[in-house]
């Protein structure tokens, strides 16, 4: 679950170098007479022994929300010789203000506030890190092309350097409908949340009111920059890299959603930089699935003893990169352990990557050009379903299934089956020569592992909006009929195709719900010649592989106490009525409601997302993500209803937001928002 702290195997530390004390809330101010809500871990001692500082500056609520999981890592940090920081950005949580939007320069600004305000504490040493997963791992990489001289480190976990490419909005230039309004509704329903009246006192209702009544639906905005524009460069930090001239280490997982980042980010940086890709999901290294789970805040504290105590921990005497190699597995659509095996490269990208070259024949995949033929590839609405969700946390039914389910959607190759491992860890592309009969059209691939016995498991895929070909800035039609020489490149992966079994590629002009449809059918001509071949990244093992120190055993520190109110809950369904020959994918997350016994505050939350689409027709697309929300405690109490709606025609986008607040049983604020975006190349 997003929020919650799944049982594992971690070791529990309840013992640590120095003894810990909490300022449980603590307001830093802004000059502009804002104050942002913190809360702060540190060592008792550190007025007479002050201790560099790690800053996380996110905008879940540290009270309730996130509790549970900021308590198992920031005491872990204060015990070990640090002030550990968290801070609701403005708007969020106990914090003052409106939250407008993400990662807006006044979001930056706040944070060089909050940076020059540690400089000033009296338990402070000099030397600031920052940490974050998700929006913390985006904010500390903006934050740290701002250069306060306070910052020395960072650690950007599941993040992305580039807001267009690699986010929940776009992706290859097409919209991302699995994802572009669920996190829209997310942020709906997380942002309607009222502060604590225990911690603001009797200003919190009026508070309360303004969120509701200023905080837009971000989703308007979203949809209204359909193309990479300064909407999007703006936080995306590689429109220049060299903005960054502090460490950074960056870490991510197969199966999360932001893994392409991490090797931009080696390549880019100018300055000192670390990668670590595991089997992972949207989740810190010491609690994610898949498996296996690595002592990861023990990394972090060798990462900042080294760069904000000066202590030679030996962490950058290592590899620029260790990734996880995945072995081959049966499909399924979760993992409490992904098999594989730790590699290293000592740059990137790594100069032996030798390009393995497949082309097309029928329906196989060969080492020589075959024959030419033209190769139609039609539109199946229903196509993309069993895809899993576009950016996994761990929770059962995430990942693809089966991809024969699949398949016969699709047009698919083949190769032989491999006579020995073959390792790939990189970016597969997919060169193609083809032409199409619509000029707004995409192409999603797929590419997949076959095991002896017929299962297919998906290994990566990619997407591109065809407008999008020559710029995701300056799209252009495609002509009806002219043939166009397209490369799609799929998500960095590192994987190992096992003995026997046989790679598997799968193309077609739709992938739903991932990707928003094309506003009519697409027909694809496919060109099988020698500018049409699949390109993978083929790494032999290497002696560094096997001489890398393991990691140690994961652990945190102990998580607060608490009361399961109502247990938590995941159902994902797929339902096709054959009548009307409508699809539909029923996703809900109950993520259960709990009581902490700190502040005795109760919350929960509920998400259903619906997406439907019949068959042959595009422009019956439609999603709805609904939420509800609970905070309170003792006689306060208040509770959510959101409901978010989008559909399209050939000319428009039509967006639907409702949202219903409640103090008690009294309805204090309902409003819904209605909007048309045009479509721009999508």
């Amino acid at each position: 679950m997003v929020f919650n702290v799944r049982e594992s195997n971690r070791i529990i530390r309840e013992e640590f170098p120095r003894k810990v004390k909490e300022i449980k809330n603590i307001w830093i101010p802004m000059s502009d007479g804002t104050r942002l809500s913190a809360s702060i871990w540190l060592p008792e001692d550190a007025e007479q022994h002050p201790v560099p500082a790690i800053l996380e500056y996110i905008p879940y609520r540290k009270d309730d929300f996130t509790a549970l999981r900021d308590s198992l890592r920031h005491p872990y940090f204060a015990g070990h010789g640090y002030a550990s920081i968290r801070v609701d950005i403005r708007g969020a949580g106990n914090s003052d203000g409106i939250l407008y939007d993400e990662y807006l320069k006044q979001e930056q600004d706040d944070a060089l506030e909050v940076l020059t305000w540690i400089s000033q504490q009296p338990w402070f040493t000099g030397g600031v890190g920052m940490i974050g997963k998700s929006w913390g791992g985006f904010n500390g990489l903006q934050v740290a092309a701002r250069r306060h001289p306070a910052l020395k480190a960072v650690i950007t976990l599941c993040s992305t350097d580039d807001r267009y490419a690699d986010d929940v909005h776009y992706k290859g230039g097409a919209m991302l409908a699995s994802d572009m309004l669920w996190w829209a509704s997310t942020m709906f329903a997380y942002n309607a949340r009222p502060a604590d009246p225990a911690v603001v006192g009797e200003s919190w209702r009026q508070n309360w009111l303004d969120r509701l009544e200023k905080t837009p639906p971000y989703v308007e905005e979203w949809v209204k920059h359909q193309r990479r524009d300064d909407y999007w460069k703006h936080g995306s930090v590689c429109e220049n890299y060299d903005d960054i001239d502090i460490p950074v280490f960056a870490v991510g997982g197969w199966a999360d959603g932001y893994t392409n980042a991490i090797p931009r980010l080696l390549e880019g940086l100018k300055g000192p930089s670390k990668g670590l890709i595991g089997p992972w999901a949207h989740e810190y290294p010491e609690m994610a699935v898949p498996g296996p789970q690595i002592g990861f805040l023990q990394e972090c504290l060798r990462w900042y003893d080294h760069w904000l105590k000066g202590i030679d921990t030996g962490i950058m005497d290592e590899p620029k990169l260790r990734a996880w190699m995945q072995d081959s597995v049966p499909p399924q659509t979760d993992y409490f352990v992904r098999p594989g095996h730790w590699v290293a490269e000592e740059q990137w990208p790594p100069a032996d990557l030798i390009e393995k070259k497949y082309y097309l024949n029928g329906s196989k995949l060969q080492c020589e050009v075959g024959a030419e033929e033209e190769i139609l590839v039609g539109s199946v609405q229903q196509h993309g379903l069993h895809a899993g969700v576009f950016c996994p946390f761990g929770q059962p039914g995430d990942l693809p299934g089966d991809q024969r389910n699949e398949n016969g959607y699709a047009v698919v190759f083949t190769t032989e089956p491999t006579k020995e491992k073959v390792h790939i860890l990189g970016h597969p592309t997919f060169h193609v020569e083809l032409s199409s009969n619509q000029p707004n059209a995409l192409l999603s691939v797929r590419l997949n592992d076959v095991a002896p016995d017929g299962s297919s498991t998906r290994v990566t895929w990619g997407l591109l909006n065809l407008t999008h070909r020559n710029s995701h800035e300056f799209p252009e039609l495609l002509e009806p009929g002219k043939t166009y020489e397209i490369a799609v490149m799929m998500n960095a992966i590192g994987h190992t195709l096992a003995e026997g079994h046989r790679w598997e590629l799968a193309i077609s002009p739709t992938y739903w719900p991932h990707a928003w449809p094309s506003p009519e059918e697409v027909t694809l001509t496919v060109s099988s010649n020698e500018k049409t071949y699949l390109s993978l990244p083929v790494r032999e093992p290497k002696p560094l592989d096997f001489k890398l120190t393991p990691f140690q055993h994961p652990e945190t520190a102990p998580v607060l106490e608490k009361d399961i109110l109502r247990e938590a809950n995941r159902t994902r369904e797929i339902i096709h009525d054959v009548v009307t020959n409508t699809w539909t994918l029923d996703d809900f997350s109950d993520e259960g409601a709990r009581k902490l016994h700190s502040n005795g505050t109760e919350y929960g939350s509920t998400n259903r997302n619906i997406y439907t689409i019949k068959e042959n027709d595009p422009l019956s697309a439609k999603v709805q993500c609904d939420w509800t929300l609970t905070v309170g405690r003792d006689d306060w109490q208040t509770s959510l209803e959101t409901s978010s709606v989008m559909t399209a025609d050939e000319k428009n986008f039509y967006l639907v937001n409702q949202l219903i607040a409640y103090e008690g049983d009294e309805v204090v604020f309902d409003r819904t928002w209605n909007t048309a975006i045009p479509r721009e190349f999508v």
